[in-house]
């Protein structure tokens, strides 16, 4: 029969069991546990396993502290160009120091969707519509900055801001394609025009290098026919010298072999014309030409002498 003595220590192990029971504390590893001692704040569990003071400490606040995502929201805004569009938006979040956030504000997500509203209507209009849809990047990073700075208060890193969406009205739907439109045209005709600019530059470079080349052409041709003239000129000049002096030292066979030279070049002259269609051949041609070749003898002999 189990006497009272052990009745007591029966009853003493279990509420020993139990007293420990309510204070071991296993946090999982995403979560903290915000403890209160007599209704004061005294620490925050981190993971792992912890023992408290039963009825003395207890665990007042159990925190998420993984990133979270407020629900998609949409605000009502005014561009800069007094554009009234529909912004949908979220922000993703964690909380750094569970106190703050649970002694520093009732409801952490309700504060941030404001803040957030807040600071993205400011952003907003400082933007046209056209920047605001084409600048969602540096808006985003924008109000994510100036998020952190407001809920640090809160304990909390806001890590994320997305604009997700910008809605507008069909009348200015309307107005965009119009001047989408207009932009297209004028792009299309400026790339018109730089092409007929550059097919008229190439087209006039073509032509100034071929007038080069024209020019050039001409320049040696001149060239070539003034040197054929000045090698004719000095052998001229040279003919009549040796002339001349044939002439001084005896004057007739020098006389005679100039005037039947004059006779053979105007009859080759006159042969190798294209209207001419009959040559007259004097009978003594035959003998001025061995004459010619007598004389021209004579003179080569006599030039080399005086030489």
């Amino acid at each position: 029969m189990i006497s009272t003595f052990q009745i007591f220590l029966i009853f003493l192990f279990l509420l020993t069991i139990f007293v420990l029971y309510l204070g071991i504390k296993i946090v999982p590893q995403s979560k903290v546990y915000v403890i209160e001692r007599f209704g004061k704040y005294t620490n925050t569990l981190e993971s792992g396993l912890h023992i408290i003071i039963p009825f003395i400490d207890s665990v007042a606040h159990k925190v998420d502290i993984l990133e979270r995502q407020l629900p998609k929201f949409q605000i009502s805004v005014i561009t800069k160009d007094n554009v009234e569009v529909g912004l949908v938006s979220t922000v993703f979040f964690r909380v750094l120091d569970a106190s703050k956030s649970v002694y520093r504000i009732k409801n952490i997500d309700l504060a941030i969707e404001n803040t957030a509203i807040s600071v993205i209507r400011s952003a907003a209009g400082q933007l046209e519509l056209d920047d605001l849809q084409s600048s969602r990047e540096s808006m985003n990073s924008e109000i994510k900055d100036r998020l952190i700075q407001a809920a640090a208060i809160w304990g909390v890193e806001v890590t994320r801001t997305e604009i997700l969406d910008v809605l507008v009205d069909e009348q200015t739907k309307d107005s965009q394609r119009q001047q989408l439109n207009a932009e297209r045209e004028r792009r299309a005709t400026i790339a018109t025009a730089e092409g007929n600019k550059r097919s008229i530059e190439l087209n006039a470079d073509a032509q100034l290098y071929e007038a080069r080349k024209v020019a050039e052409a001409v320049k040696v041709s001149a060239d070539a026919e003034a040197y054929s003239v000045k090698i004719k000129a000095d052998a001229d000049a040279e003919q009549t010298r040796v002339v001349g002096e044939a002439i001084k030292n005896d004057g007739q066979p020098a006389i005679n072999y100039e005037i039947m030279k004059r006779q053979v070049d105007g009859l080759t002259a006159i042969a190798s014309s294209g209207q001419s269609k009959t040559l007259v051949v004097p009978s003594d041609i035959t003998k001025a030409l061995g004459s010619l070749e007598v004389l021209l003898g004579t003179i080569t002999d006599k030039s080399t002498n005086n030489d």
